[in-house]
């Protein structure tokens, strides 16, 4: 079989993300090299082994790799069959520095829920106009991850803060056209974005990315019924684009804007 190196890589813009790099390569070993940022590593297919501060480690089923910055390491792959990965490289405003010792003493977190949601963050970044979903995804993954690598006293369950929820849903119901970014919405609120989203969803039972989207497929639905074309439905509701209008409205709806509007 011949050697295999498919590679995409871009830089959406969510704070704290310097890059995304989706890759799949079958014989390729990378040599010892440092970045300046957080990697944040999941395998899809098949595995990785690696080195990092003179340790072995490697990428099984599962797990989450979190290598830290300035820490050399190398990978190749376990398999004859290569690897499929997909990583985020963070800045240090996700992560802090503290955080650089705990990460080299254990970068292979076993915690099938973490690797369910980076996946899920990975899913939210491949489309433009989602990023209030991203920016909110990866603030509650930063967030475990804190509490993985610097464990403290068990944290006491939350209060509902309804107050708090109810003042994101009238931001983001002032702003359902052009958005609001996650960051701007906690200095406005005077909170901290993690427990700005938890409020959030604890009140409402929904996150604050898909009570947006609903809101907006909702208004689109009306403009649909009075015979504006989907296109431009998609702008005046705050989609990125068509298809951007396209795989929320089937989602919630269950068929596409078109098959809507001509029923």
């Amino acid at each position: 079989m011949a050697p295999q190196r498919e590679m995409t890589a871009w830089r959406p813009s969510i704070p704290g993300v310097v890059e995304v790099f989706h890759a799949h390569y079958t014989e390729y070993a990378y040599p010892m090299h440092v970045h300046e940022a957080w990697t944040l590593l999941i395998v899809d297919d098949g595995a990785v082994r690696y080195d990092l501060d003179r340790h072995e480690h490697g990428t099984p089923h599962d797990t989450v790799s979190l290598l830290p910055p300035h820490i050399p390491h190398n990978g190749a792959p376990a398999t004859e069959h290569g690897f499929r990965k997909r990583v985020l490289y963070l800045d240090s405003s996700r992560l802090a520095d503290d955080l650089i010792g705990p990460a080299v003493d254990g970068p292979d977190l076993v915690d099938p829920v973490l690797r369910r949601r980076v996946g899920q963050l990975h899913t939210a970044l491949a489309h433009p106009g989602d990023e209030l979903e991203a920016d909110s995804r990866l603030t509650l993954i930063a967030e475990r991850l804190r509490g993985t690598l610097s464990p403290g006293p068990a944290p006491r369950p939350p209060r509902p803060d309804r107050p708090l929820a109810h003042q994101l849903r009238e931001l983001l119901d002032e702003r359902l056209v052009e958005g609001i970014a996650l960051d701007e919405a906690a200095r406005l609120v005077h909170a901290h974005p993690a427990h700005l989203v938890r409020a959030f969803s604890g009140a409402f039972g929904i996150a604050p990315h898909q009570y947006l989207m609903s809101r907006r497929v909702d208004r689109a639905r009306r403009l649909l019924l009075d015979g504006r074309p989907p296109g431009e439905v998609a702008i005046t509701t705050g989609f990125y684009d068509q298809s951007h209008l396209t795989r929320h409205f089937r989602r919630l709806v269950g068929v596409t804007p078109g098959r809507y509007a001509r029923s």
